[in-house]
């Protein structure tokens, strides 16, 4: 992998590995509703984003302005119907992630991003027509073998685990698609659409202002360090890496997740589990062996 493709795989792995705790501050508000914990999750980081591309990214914003009164009207409803697509996807993702955590599983919830990897890179594969080599095909199939170990649990658990893969899978796929604009200026949009489609939701059920600090304080984690710095890094790494190999980095988020769930929370694992796990990170490091490669030789050279 050339030295300035190495930023965008970091920058995948750094966004599924901050994800992968995403379940405590999630369990810090496992007394409030689902729907509840979403809306103001979406509310709040539609205000953190905007801040932030005014205070610091204006530059790129003036850029992707000037770029979308260039294209043609056709380009622009492309554009659009992938925001809305891609808006949709992802809001759906939080709410099911957020219920999963909170009212199925832990593991269930972590599960969900190891069948994702799966649909990401068949997805890339026939629609995006990304390649795949031998040894990602056998990385692939060491991954369904660890899927199918794990699934020979709750049939439900797994259920709520494809539903959440398949929304983050395809979602990801679009934004492969969309390549010509800022990838912080396009969550921001997404987050605003979230904000649109979730309002009359957020009305019709109102029952009050949240008071609570603890409530505000993890909100604010959320949105801040596991929606939009993460969110921002994905959709970065996908600037320089094929959506089939960013879908396999997000193995990394279910290996942290199911730690945080047996040694932070608890959670039992039996035998077959961790074995299913390990044959998990073998998957990840079969499928990436060309970059790890790439990235000792890189080091060598410069020592």
């Amino acid at each position: 992998m050339p030295k300035s493709s190495l930023r965008y795989f970091f920058a995948g792995i750094l966004s599924f590995a901050i994800w992968g705790f995403f379940s405590i501050p999630l369990r810090n508000l496992k007394a409030f509703p689902s729907e509840e914990i979403l809306y103001y999750r979406i509310f709040t980081s539609l205000v953190f984003i905007w801040l932030a591309i005014i205070a610091f990214r204006r530059k790129e914003l003036k850029k992707d302005l000037a770029y979308l009164s260039s294209i043609t009207a056709k380009e622009k409803r492309n554009i659009l119907f992938q925001l809305i697509g891609s808006t949709l996807l992802l809001t759906s993702n939080w709410y099911t992630y957020i219920y999963a955590v909170n009212n199925v599983s832990l593991q269930s919830a972590a599960f969900a991003y190891m069948v994702c990897p799966l649909i990401t890179a068949f997805g890339g594969f026939l629609i995006l027509k990304e390649s795949l080599s031998r040894l990602k095909l056998i990385s692939l199939g060491i991954a369904l073998l660890s899927i199918l170990l794990l699934a020979t649990g709750s049939f439900v658990e797994v259920l709520w685990s494809v539903i959440i893969a398949s929304l983050y899978a395809f979602y990801l796929i679009i934004q492969r698609k969309m390549q010509h604009l800022d990838k912080l200026n396009v969550l921001a949009v997404q987050i605003g659409l979230a904000v649109i489609l979730m309002l009359p939701f957020y009305l019709l059920k109102h029952e009050g202002f949240p008071q609570d600090l603890w409530f505000w304080g993890n909100i604010t984690v959320i949105a801040v360090f596991f929606t939009i710095i993460p969110l921002f890094l994905s959709l970065f790494a996908l600037i320089g890496i094929p959506s089939s190999t960013l879908g396999i980095i997000i193995y990394i988020n279910p290996i942290i997740a199911f730690t945080v769930a047996i040694f932070y929370f608890g959670e039992h694992v039996d035998v077959h589990k961790l074995f299913a796990y390990l044959l998990l990170l073998i998957s990840v490091i079969v499928f990436n062996w060309g970059i790890i490669k790439d990235i000792f030789t890189f080091k060598r050279k410069n020592i």
